[in-house]
Formats: structure tokens, C-alpha cells, sequence
């Protein structure tokens, strides 16, 4: 789907098998899912050619979660926002998610999973010490602009325009938002945080209040006038 994934195991070496099954997943959902691809199911489904109730199971369940995060985030999490069917915002960190799951199901406990901005971690960095995750700084390639800490399992998702240019669009306005260049989201399950940090910087300089309300899940917002906001939770760590 346009991004690369890497695989950082710790600890004991993994069977062969516990990374190709996690390969073969990623690989699967990009030919079912991605945009990028003319004979995937979410591109034929756009053009007419499959009925939703012809898809896969898997393609019906993400679209539906796809309608209800619409749903939940006042519309600013839209999968037709470009005018077109596109899941990515959703489908990247779900893919992720599962291909983590996968690795603990085949016995790897201690691994950071990376997919461009989505990262789902498990267990320890090494001799129980934590992950340290740096977030890319949105103007300065070569910079970090915070470390999450992160202890056992955790995922870590950040929208902006940095890496794609402006494919994130405020659905009210069907232009870039303003006021915003960057939003992290951390919590439990990354094919939420992913729809999370998508809708919050879709909203512009509204999403970090609308994140003050999320249940379970934190955020940092980098404003246009380089003001970083973070919910009371955000597991930043000082340097």
C-alpha cells in the first residue's frame, strides 16, 4: 500500500514461519485493500464491478468499521473523502495489528512492527527496557519531535502531510485542514489509533480538543504555528 514494513524482533530468534505468515498477511491485504492496485477488491468495488455483499468477509467488516468511525468522528473520518473508496487511513493499521497479533500467536513476545507512520509494539526493547518510538519532527526530516515510551503492547499512529503531501482532507471543505501539520495517536489496537489521528487532523485546529475525549487512547498535535499539544496521558518521554 505504498509503504514499507519492517520487523524488529528481540530476545529469542523467531521461527522462519512466525515472519512469513505475518509477510503473507501484509501481502494479502494489499492485494485485497489496496488503492494502488486495479484489480483489488476496494478498487473494483468503487468502479461498481463487486457488490459490498459479493466482498470477502474481511472487505465487508472494514467497511463497515469504516461507517461507523465515520459515524463516531462527525464524519472527519471518511473513507470516500477524495470522492473515491479509500480505506488506507484504516486498513494500514488493521493489517498491522493482525500481523502483530499473528507473531504473538507464533510465540514471538518481543518485536516493534513498522509500517511508515503506524507502529505496533510488543513486550520489551531488551532486558525489560522499554520500546522508545521517536516521532518524526513534521518540518525537519533529519529530527524527532518527541519519544513515546512504550512498555508491553502499544500502538502508535501519526497523520500528517509531511510524507504524502495533502492526500488528508477536511470532508466539510473537501480541502487540506488548516491550522495543524501533525497528530500522534498511542492506545491499545493501531487500526483505531490510525482512524483516530486521521479524523483529528482532518479537523484541523479543533482536533486537539476533540481528542481530550477519547477513552483510551492519547494524542500529540503539532499546530501550524509549532505549539505542541498533548493529552494529559501522552507517554512522552523527556530527553
Amino acid at each position: 500500500m505504498g509503504t514499507a514494513v519492517t520487523i524488529d524482533v528481540r530476545g529469542c530468534v523467531p521461527s522462519p514461519q512466525a515472519i512469513q505468515s505475518a509477510v503473507r498477511w501484509l501481502h494479502d491485504v494489499d492485494a485485497t485493500f489496496s488503492t494502488y492496485r486495479p484489480d483489488s477488491a476496494v478498487r473494483r468495488l468503487d468502479r461498481g464491478e463487486l457488490e459490498l455483499t459479493d466482498a470477502s468477509s474481511d472487505v465487508r467488516w472494514v467497511i463497515g468499521q469504516c461507517e461507523r468511525l465515520h459515524r463516531h468522528t462527525g464524519g472527519f473520518f471518511d473513507a470516500r473523502a477524495t470522492g473515491t473508496l479509500d480505506p488506507s487511513a484504516f486498513v494500514k493499521g488493521w493489517a498491522v495489528q493482525r500481523a502483530a497479533d499473528r507473531l504473538r500467536a507464533d510465540g514471538v513476545t518481543d518485536f516493534c512492527l513498522t509500517a511508515g507512520g503506524d507502529i505496533a509494539t510488543r513486550g520489551h526493547a531488551g532486558d525489560g527496557t522499554a520500546w522508545r518510538v521517536g516521532i518524526q519532527h513534521p518540518r525537519d526530516r533529519r529530527s524527532i519531535a518527541t519519544i513515546v515510551q512504550a512498555r508491553d503492547d502499544l500502538a502508535v499512529a501519526t497523520s500528517g502531510a509531511y510524507e504524502r503531501g495533502e492526500h488528508i482532507l477536511d470532508p466539510t471543505t473537501q480541502r487540506p485542514p488548516q491550522g495543524v501539520i501533525s497528530v500522534t495517536v498511542v492506545g491499545p489496537d493501531l487500526a483505531i489509533a490510525d482512524a483516530y489521528s486521521t479524523a483529528a487532523f482532518a479537523m484541523g485546529a479543533k482536533g486537539p480538543d476533540w481528542t481530550l475525549g477519547l477513552h483510551g487512547y492519547e494524542a500529540m498535535t503539532i499546530r501550524a504555528d509549532d505549539v505542541v499539544l498533548s493529552t494529559p496521558g501522552f507517554p512522552a518521554v523527556a530527553e
